[in-house]
């Protein structure tokens, strides 16, 4: 048993004040109490803890690309989506297993330094650089799945469908270790990915296709109603606006408004990005009961756009965020760089909205939370629960614009008002992840990355 002890803990009734979580061996709550003890393993008074966050959609390998596609010299190097898309394909096709693996044992731990306790993998490099399926066929998603036990923090694997070039085009060379040219050959590699989860208690298995461009339209609708039912399906979607060019071209459909007509979605579907809807789109996807995962910073980063997000909450749809490229990895700067954006189109400052609530914090939380987590299969709303894992995202409540805060403000002060030095640790599963604002396996997964990063030379 360890119990840990907080100022504050948020649930979703509000804060609760000096606080005691006890957990077992296993890091499942066993008590929460409010007491006058200051004792227990995490020994501050001044702590505060919020839910840990829920990572809902990366791509582990382009952390080792994160700032190295800024660079826009001659023609050759567009200046948009469909350029930054050549830098990745050459990391892509460099790296072998042992790589992959140091690059994700690197990123989770960052996460996991931000407050992430889980992340969904929206994983697609699964062959040999000549492009011939591993022995084992989820070698690469092993090695994320090694990479999370390391780092500590829960993982969602979605191998990814993959088995185009765009609408109606066949791969090209440069994708050829994503692909799976059946239906067939994906259900085998989901499989084979499943068998991999087993090997990792806080490890489990999701449904994942690339895009409408990247799978042939029909098999997409085949996979989500002959798939497995009891898991989340992730899905990019409309995130440029020459793939919806091209979906009217091909489908006489916008990508959006073709699953709306064609795949019975429900809450474990999520769709990424969905940057640009029409009012009809929005609304229905909202109505569907589905998600939307969106990735702020690399959104902002790639010139993607911005999702209608106002639209979308007024009819009720719900949302969670993401990290995907990785050039940012803090979770309340992402819930600012979303909200800001939508501010700075709508001219109004009310984002994030509740009827219920009326506080912006308060709402950014419960919707990274509730959503995240179900795009994780986790389909627990209340915070910390007895019987749950214990994931906790610990703030100094010490910083002087949270130690004389009021419950009332306390959330909205988080989510606007904080950097990463004012997290001050992070619980996975029970155990304490950071010490002093570090990894507690830091040295050993810096020095496996820096070899990785000197053998690709990418930097």
């Amino acid at each position: 048993m360890t119990t840990y002890h907080f100022k504050k803990l948020l649930q979703n009734s509000g804060w609760l004040t000096n606080v005691r979580v006890t957990v077992d061996n296993k890091g499942i709550i066993t008590e929460i109490t409010t007491s006058d003890s200051q004792d227990g393993a995490f020994d501050k008074e001044h702590s505060i803890a919020i839910p840990g966050f829920q990572n809902a959609h990366s791509h582990a390998f382009q952390y080792a690309m994160a700032g190295l596609a800024e660079r826009h010299e001659g023609s050759a190097n567009p200046d948009d989506f469909w350029g930054w898309r050549e830098a990745m394909y050459q990391l892509a096709l460099s790296m072998n297993p042992d790589e992959m693996e140091a690059i994700a044992t690197m990123l989770y731990s960052e996460m996991a330094r931000h407050g992430y306790t889980n992340v969904a993998e929206f994983h697609y490099v699964h062959h040999d650089k000549d492009g011939k399926p591993y022995t084992n066929l989820a070698e690469m998603g092993s090695r994320l799945i090694a990479a999370a036990k390391t780092a500590g923090i829960g993982i969602t694997l979605c191998p990814i469908f993959y088995q185009k070039g765009g609408f109606g085009q066949p791969p090209n060379d440069r994708q050829k270790r994503f692909i799976s040219p059946t239906i067939d050959a994906y259900l085998k590699l989901l499989e084979s990915s499943r068998e991999a989860c087993k090997n990792y208690e806080h490890a489990n298995i999701a449904i994942g296709i690339h895009s409408m461009r990247g799978v042939e339209p029909k098999d997409i609708a085949e996979i989500a109603k002959s798939g497995p039912q009891d898991i989340p399906f992730h899905i990019h979607v409309s995130e440029q606006l020459k793939e919806i060019e091209d979906s009217i071209a091909y489908l006489g459909k916008r990508p959006v408004e073709w699953m709306l007509e064609n795949v019975t979605m429900n809450e474990r579907y999520h769709l990424v990005h969905a940057t640009h809807l029409t009012k009809q789109e929005t609304i229905g996807l909202a109505q569907s009961g589905a998600n939307v995962v969106i990735c702020p910073s690399t959104e902002g980063n790639l010139g993607d756009g911005l999702f209608p997000l106002r639209k979308y909450q007024e009819e009720g749809g719900k949302w969670s965020i993401g990290t995907d490229s990785h050039v940012g990895l803090n979770p309340l700067e992402e819930l600012r760089i979303l909200d800001y954006g939508q501010r700075l189109i709508s001219h109004k400052r009310n984002t994030y909205f509740s009827p219920q609530q009326g506080d912006g914090g308060t709402y950014a939380i419960e919707m990274a939370t509730v959503a995240g987590r179900k795009a994780m299969n986790n389909f627990e709303s209340d915070y910390f629960k007895v019987g749950e894992p214990f994931n906790a995202c610990i703030i100094d409540g010490t910083h002087p614009l949270l130690a004389n805060c009021s419950d009332k403000n306390l959330a909205s002060t988080i989510v606007y008002a904080t950097d990463s030095t004012m997290q001050e640790g992070t619980i996975s599963h029970g155990k304490r992840m950071m010490e002093n604002g570090k990894h507690i396996g830091q040295n050993e997964i810096r020095n496996a990355f820096h070899k990785t990063m000197r053998v690709l030379g990418s930097r």
